[in-house]
């Protein structure tokens, strides 16, 4: 094989391969690494059981349609009132949608709930959709919707 037909063959090859490989992550907007960054902290606050932390990132309206098939204010919730507690509680953001003042995060969430909790030390697959909102320069949980994975 000739220098030439080697040289063809081998960018043939390249550009073939970059062609499949997957795409490259868009570059996350500023407001998408913060909105990241503070669902990041709300898990991380549950887990040390921080109410008073999580409450600093929740507007004063903030309603929750929960894994029980209860909409709720947050701050009379079962989260609120220590009656739901996790041991493990990963959360996978699969989509950040910013408009404006308003951002939409969706994704799925693996949970443990732990000591008093319904179905303590079972492990929980759900899907879960945050909506967040500027208010005053802060963003603040507004709503949230949570639903357990049946046979998950």
């Amino acid at each position: 094989m000739r220098l030439s037909e080697s040289l063809f063959l081998l960018t043939s090859i390249v550009v073939w391969t970059s062609r499949r490989l997957p795409a490259q992550a868009a570059v996350q907007s500023p407001v998408e690494q913060q909105i990241r960054a503070l669902e990041q902290s709300q898990v991380d606050l549950l887990l040390r059981n921080d109410l008073a932390g999580m409450q600093r990132n929740w507007s004063k309206d903030y309603v929750v349609n929960n894994p029980f098939n209860q909409v709720v204010d947050a701050s009379a919730g079962p989260i609120r009132r220590g009656q739901l507690t996790y041991s493990s509680f990963v959360r996978n953001i699969e989509r950040v949608l910013v408009h404006d003042r308003t951002v939409v995060v969706m994704g799925s969430e693996t949970v443990v709930p732990s000591g008093q909790s319904a179905d303590a030390g079972k492990t929980i697959h759900r899907r879960f959709t945050d909506v967040w909102m500027n208010e005053d320069g802060h963003w603040l949980l507004i709503a949230r919707h949570a639903s357990v994975i049946c046979g998950g």
